[in-house]
């Protein structure tokens, strides 16, 4: 399944305009502030498809029944980029428990690349509602090679993967190889560049939000 928050005009549409637009993405404080809010957007979404169980508070005057979330969820990131979505999810997930992922883009000689995947630390997963956030689903290889891995820890109950933009090629390739998992995505994109950008996306959030990576030696 896809919701495509773009199918409707919301608030969000303000805060992927922003985070599109290059002369506000020289802000990096705004740039991961925005990418934090589109965190806490996806967050109140995914909260809908969540169980509820019904509980009584005691309010000055009275005893209130309210609905409370049951699930156990773990929110997951793909290091760097996700930290500022990750962070976004937690403010409202803020009793969730979470993974991270280190995983990146290792080029070839022959200008293409494959993801490599240093480093996971993750909490047992069975029966828990797996959240899972990269800004950006270009090509789709990293979140794969990430759910594949997170499966050493346990099946969960429910898998939702958050990307801020969302490439057709990228959401293929996830649904081709795990059609469980429930994708949302601030805006679908239709293009992908040579070197695997979105176009017309927004350009690197790594480097937006933490400022360009050095090559080593």
């Amino acid at each position: 399944m896809v919701t495509n928050l773009s199918a409707q005009h919301t608030l969000a549409q303000y805060f992927i305009a922003e985070l599109r637009d290059v002369s506000i993405q020289k802000d990096r404080l705004r740039f991961r502030r925005n990418l934090e809010r589109m965190g806490e957007v996806m967050a109140y979404e995914i909260s809908k498809t969540l169980r509820y169980q019904a509980r009584e508070v005691e309010t000055p005057f009275g005893t209130a029944t309210v609905y409370l979330p049951i699930d156990r969820v773990i929110l997951a990131t793909i290091l760097r980029a996700g930290l500022p979505l990750h962070q976004g999810l937690l403010h409202f997930f803020d009793r969730a428990e979470n993974a991270f992922i280190s995983a990146y883009r290792n080029p070839r000689p022959d200008g293409r690349f494959e993801i490599q995947l240093d480093y996971i630390s993750c909490p047992p997963l069975d029966d828990a509602v797996l959240i899972l956030a990269d800004p950006m689903l270009a090509t789709g290889a990293s979140v794969c090679l990430a759910l594949q891995q997170l499966r050493r820890y346990g099946k969960p109950a429910a898998v939702h993967v958050v990307a801020v933009i969302a490439s057709t090629q990228g959401i293929d390739a996830v649904q081709r190889q795990f059609p469980e998992v429930h994708l949302w995505a601030g805006a679908i994109d239709e293009e992908l560049t040579a070197r695997a950008f979105i176009v017309p996306g927004l350009g690197d959030a790594g480097d937006l939000a933490y400022g360009s990576k050095g090559d080593a030696e």
